[in-house]
């Protein structure tokens, strides 16, 4: 007999919220703050590339090298920058220091119309719910600005944990402060791999969020796919039943 549900795991970048603006555009908005002209799209592209080069190097916030999230962040907006020809360096620092704190708070975010009645909805279900998240130590502030903050029973972010997904050990764990076994578990994310692949290998039953239908063409069968929150009740109901 299948176990029953206990608890509701969340992934929170495009599942429960969002950034407000595309980072080429905060970007830009702080560097006019500060008397400067670079276009959008000229950061957009710049951030994108530093980003990328940065997550090689230093993975996970440079855990492993002895770094942490604020530093890791410093670096890569003072190389987003540079790469758009500024470099005068306490300008960059300020332009770094303050893009890192304008995240800290929910006025950059905007949560989905559908999180905080899917959330509320699996409270009056009785089930518990925690974060499993590749986000850095200001997750905490930014649900707590948003309101979101006390529909979990813990946040594990990778920052935290020192590794991030699709590693399976931070959903091992997660499952060790859950205290149930995996197929008690369900996990709700929008990455094929970090979030659905990694949590159905470990036995938890993973839900693909696909808000736009970009994963189509992926090998997910109908029932582990929603293509809005909303859609999550009823499947827990399923389950239960």
């Amino acid at each position: 007999m299948r176990e029953p549900v206990r608890w509701v795991l969340w992934d929170v970048k495009d599942t429960l919220l969002k950034v407000r603006r595309s980072v080429g555009e905060q970007y830009c908005l702080e560097a006019e703050r500060a008397g400067l002209k670079v276009p959008a799209a000229q950061l957009e592209t710049a951030f994108r590339q530093t980003y990328r080069q940065q997550l090689r190097l230093f993975p996970n916030y440079g855990r492993a090298e002895g770094m942490n999230s604020q530093v890791w962040w410093t670096g890569l907006v003072r190389d987003t920058f540079a790469q758009c020809a500024v470099d005068d360096p306490a300008l960059l620092d300020s332009l770094a220091h303050n893009l890192y704190h304008n995240f800290c708070g929910p006025e950059n975010w905007e949560v989905f119309p559908d999180s905080n009645s899917t959330l509320k909805f699996c409270t009056a279900l009785g089930l518990e719910q925690g974060i499993v998240s590749n986000f850095d130590k200001r997750l905490e502030g930014i649900l707590r600005g948003c309101g979101l903050l006390n529909h979990f029973s813990f946040l594990l972010t990778s920052e935290e944990a020192g590794v991030a997904k699709p590693d399976p050990a931070i959903f091992i764990q997660a499952l060790g402060r859950c205290g149930v076994p995996a197929s008690s578990v369900v996990h709700v994310g929008d990455h094929f791999v970090k979030d659905y692949l990694t949590s159905r290998s470990l036995g938890i039953r993973g839900y693909l969020l696909d808000r736009q239908d970009c994963h189509g063409h992926l090998d997910v069968p109908p029932q582990h796919r929603l293509h809005s929150l909303d859609e999550l009740p009823a499947r827990l109901k399923q389950d239960a039943d």
